[in-house]
């Protein structure tokens, strides 16, 4: 074995020093005005030091040289070949108003001996127009499917790469529904996409309509076709007469362009991002005022609807509670509109009224249900009436007011168990029990001179069942009130809601063709947690402001960074083409610290 590799490396060597050193050039033969092109300098067969760069004229150096190395060995019917190769690669961009470019000889040093290349020239077509401003105007324009009208050496423009605010409607009333929209639209692909400020919607409710942003829609406007992605879409409700105007987003994108870099036999094209500040138009929309005068029974509901109620159960009682039960019905600002309120009688304990909405989007608005219940015990037995009156809202289809009657119920109260309530019994009136007997004077001797000793259990008997009555009374109201208080609860909840799309984002966790619902979800988490825990509207909800906000309140440094590098990765990870997943499971554990951080101080 020892001779035979002594062989070999004798045949390499000889091979080796058989094979005499060259120094070539190789460049394309013409090039346009404005191409990137390349020049090669290959030393065969040896080791140089010493590079020296030619001489160019006609043509800027963008950079180089870029040193690559190959070795190859050949064995063809026993006979063994070696060859080596050193290739400097300088990289320029052919100048507007020349006919040619001209190309010194490069030189290197092998063994203590100068090798220099011959000179060359690079022929420079003309384009179409005059100089660089001339071809930039006789340019075809910039095709999403076409990488060569994507060069680098162009500027993108506005009409290439836009966000634009769209609103369904130019003029409606107030209260009536208006679909905005918030649109990417660019003819390049996107590496980077960053929120800097979202658009201000300044006199509107918002009811948000979630979005998971990717650019897989084509439109074509004016003629001309867009990858789309839909950042944002919302209904609002106008809550003033008068012109209300969006105000512009700021966003930083990061969009693909494609250099062509030319040898003497192809070209290739190499991607190069460019990041750009975009600003979002302004859009204005004209609200009308509600015709007056406006209905007595009217207030704020606009849309169209329908309304009943109902009465449970249906046997009243005395001391037992029932409850009175508003559902209305339909499609409109049904979130924010409110039952009317019925005139319940006198005899009657009444509590603070809670309301319940469950809605959806239906096309340009919002349709559902308003369950809006009073919960009330009657004190004494009787035939009572109820006025509930009626129920008024505005048809901006119609342009009129529409007022839906409520029927009168007739109510009858029967005996119950149990006693009046406080209230009640602090009147001094009568109480109606069926059965009950008046005590005559032998009982009240009687009872005057039950024992002392007994006094105490007959306390007892009554005091207890009277504490346990009032605790609950007090849970009640308590949990009336705080069903009342909305924002509150979103703040309480705040973190439970949080952890239930952190789950449904574990769910798409590691499946690569769903990467921008991932991120996305991750995204609602983040976002809704902070709206919900700092009673911030959507419109609000910015990094700036947000971590203006979790400054003031004492939240650390650290967590904040935290939070603002979670947002801008996912943002970016939603407009990127990369499909990793291996980091997913550690981004959720990221997310989850981030959430308990904040939730915590």
């Amino acid at each position: 074995m020892r001779r035979v590799f002594a062989i070999i490396y004798f045949a390499v060597v000889v091979a080796m020093a058989a094979t005499a050193a060259s120094f070539s050039v190789d460049a394309p033969r013409r090039v346009e005005a404005g191409d990137v092109f390349r020049v090669a300098f290959s030393l065969q067969n040896a080791e140089g030091s010493d590079f020296t760069p030619p001489e160019v004229s006609g043509a800027k150096l963008l950079y180089g040289p870029a040193t690559s190395h190959s070795t190859s060995v050949q064995i063809v019917n026993g006979n063994m070949s070696q060859s080596s190769s050193v290739t400097y690669t300088m990289t320029y961009r052919a100048e507007g108003g020349v006919d040619k470019v001209t190309v010194g000889g490069a030189s290197v040093v092998v063994g203590g001996k100068r090798l220099t290349t011959k000179p060359l020239t690079i022929t420079v077509s003309a384009t179409s127009g005059s100089g660089a401003g001339g071809r930039q105007s006789q340019r075809q324009p910039v095709d999403i499917d076409d990488i060569n009208t994507q060069s680098a050496d162009r500027a993108v423009s506005a009409n290439d790469l836009f966000v634009r605010v769209e609103l369904s409607k130019q003029r409606v009333y107030e209260q009536q529904a208006v679909v905005g929209t918030v649109k990417l639209y660019t003819k390049y692909e996107i590496s980077q996409f960053i929120t800097k400020k979202e658009p201000s919607f300044d006199g509107f409710l918002i009811e948000e309509i979630e979005q998971q942003p990717s650019l897989n829609k084509i439109e074509t406007v004016n003629g001309q076709r867009y990858y789309v992605a839909t950042l944002k879409r919302c209904i609002l409700y106008p809550q003033r007469s008068g012109t209300l105007t969006i105000s512009s987003g700021d966003y930083e994108v990061t969009a693909v362009q494609f250099v062509a870099y030319r040898t003497r036999y192809f070209t290739t094209q190499q991607p190069v991002e460019k990041t750009l500040n975009v600003k979002s138009n302004r859009a204005s929309v004209t609200i009308l005022p509600l015709p007056t005068p406006r209905p007595a029974s009217f207030t704020g509901a606009v849309g169209k609807f329908t309304i009943s109620s109902d009465i449970t159960p249906k046997q009243l009682k005395t001391y037992s509670a029932a409850s009175l039960t508003t559902t209305i019905t339909g499609t409109g600002n049904i979130k924010y509109i409110k039952a009317p309120e019925p005139d319940l009688p006198d005899q009657f304990d009444v509590y603070e009224p809670s309301t319940e909405a469950k809605t959806r989007v239906t096309g340009n608005d919002i349709s559902g249900t308003s369950t809006t219940t009073v919960t009330f015990i009657p004190q004494h037995i009787g035939e009572y009436d109820l006025q509930q009156g009626e129920f008024t809202y505005f048809d901006p289809d119609a342009g009129k007011y529409v007022s839906l009657p409520i029927a009168a119920r007739h109510l009858s109260v029967a005996a119950g168990k149990g006693t009046p309530s406080q209230h009640e019994a602090g009147q001094g009136g009568t109480i109606d029990i069926a059965g009950a007997q008046r005590a005559d004077a032998a009982d009240l001797r009687l009872m005057a001179e039950i024992d002392a000793s007994h006094t105490g259990r007959w306390l007892a008997w009554y005091a207890v069942p009277l504490a346990v009555a009032l605790a609950l009374l007090w849970y009640y109201r308590r949990q009336v009130r705080l069903l009342g208080d909305v924002s509150g609860m979103r703040r309480r909840k705040a973190g439970k809601v949080a952890a239930r799309r952190l789950k449904a984002a574990r769910a798409l966790a590691g499946n690569k063709e769903r990467r921008a619902d991932f991120y996305g979800e991750v995204l609602n988490a983040l976002w809704g947690f902070l709206g919900d825990k700092l009673s911030l509207p959507t419109s609000a909800l910015s990094r700036d402001t947000i971590d203006d906000v979790l400054a003031q309140r004492g939240v650390e440094q650290s967590t904040r960074e935290a939070l603002t590098a979670l947002l801008d990765e996912c943002q970016m990870a939603q407009y990127s083409p990369l499909t990793a997943t291996a980091g997913d499971d550690d981004l959720l554990d990221r997310a989850a610290t981030v959430i308990n951080s904040i939730h915590n101080a």
